[in-house]
């Protein structure tokens, strides 16, 4: 395994209160270490994995849950094949006790194949568990999901929202690049995905330089978390992050939220509208568009709007209200349909 010197920064808080004053201040990665050690999860984790197993079926209501799992020989990698035209894992729905048993089953070999449940909404899936097993933030309404399995590696990918991942059960590293680190991640397409997210197409566990001689770039500008029970790590919006969960059991509890309205829409649409209308224009005019860009969405805070009556600022008007957006939204439909 290949990582980056630079440890994630450690900060110590007394509670959530604290560390979401933390947060506010900043754009980087954060840990916390054993802020979430007193949940009951982490501390029937911490006694055995079947406790942990025992604990959360406590909760199951009998749906479904959608689980995957690899082949031996990928040794955890969730990845695509070797055709690109498909992935290199099985994916089915089955009964949450139906995984327990073959994650026990699976850790008792020399070889497990790889077992991995992902993003699974906690409140639906296990009603009650996240009453004394998820964090409290103050104005804020997370998706809080449950991860689990045993060693997978999923591939740097971002996420739009920011998120608070808690450690619950077992060991987790995280391979954290900036954003601006895109050019060297190597990233694969865009139609599908593992996971429905981007991902980079370098294999962290043993990356082929020769193949990818700029990733050593994105290398060097990493970040990385190892997580115990109980620890929390901060990953702010659209940082890349890889994951490797390192147990025979591994659980965690992720808190995604956004710091925007959600009527602004998402900005992925956006990015596929420019790919549609932008990326094959000559150079020059790309260059124009650009130009623009810069300065109606990227520099707009140093743009002076008083040459413009307020009241007929429109969608120019900072920071876009709902009414705008509702306007601004329908316009571009009936755009669209053209």
């Amino acid at each position: 395994m290949t990582t980056g010197n630079t440890q994630v920064r450690t900060i110590t808080v007394s509670n959530i209160n604290e560390l979401q004053s933390q947060i506010e201040t900043t754009d980087e990665p954060l840990v916390f270490k054993g802020l979430c050690s007193d949940w009951p999860l982490v501390k029937a984790g911490l006694k055995s994995n079947q406790e942990a197993m025992k604990y959360l079926a406590s909760f199951y209501q009998d749906m479904p849950v959608t689980a995957y799992q690899l082949a031996p020989q990928h040794k955890g990698r969730v990845f695509y094949n070797s055709e690109f035209n498909g992935f290199n894992y099985q994916a089915g729905r089955l009964d949450l006790k139906q995984l327990f048993s073959h994650l026990v089953q699976e850790a008792n070999r020399p070889t497990p194949a790889g077992i991995y449940m992902g993003s699974t909404d906690i409140n639906q899936c296990l009603p009650g568990l996240g009453a004394e097993n998820s964090l409290t933030l103050r104005d804020i309404s997370p998706l809080t999901n449950i991860w689990l399995g045993n060693q997978t590696h999923v591939a740097a990918h971002f996420d739009f929202p920011h998120n608070l991942a808690c450690n619950a059960v077992g060991h987790r590293r995280f391979t954290l690049f900036p954003p601006e680190q895109i050019s060297n991640l190597y990233i694969g397409p865009m139609e599908f995905s593992p996971g429905g997210q981007d991902i980079s197409l370098v294999d962290l566990q043993q990356p082929d330089l020769e193949k990818f001689p700029k990733f050593s770039t994105a290398l060097a500008a990493s970040q990385t978390a190892e997580l115990d029970p109980g620890d929390i790590l901060f990953i702010p919006s659209m940082w890349w992050h890889h994951v490797s969960s390192l147990d025979e059991f591994n659980v965690l509890i992720t808190h995604w939220w956004r710091d925007t309205p959600a009527y602004l829409g998402r900005p992925n649409n956006a990015l596929l509208h420019s790919m549609l209308s932008l990326r094959s224009l000559p150079k020059a005019q790309r260059l124009a568009w650009k130009a623009l860009f810069e300065h109606y969405i990227f520099e707009h805070d140093d743009q002076p709007q008083d040459h413009i009556p307020t009241h007929a600022q429109g969608c120019l008007h900072k920071p876009l209200d709902e009414l705008n957006a509702r306007k601004l939204r329908a316009d571009l439909t009936n755009k669209l349909k053209r």
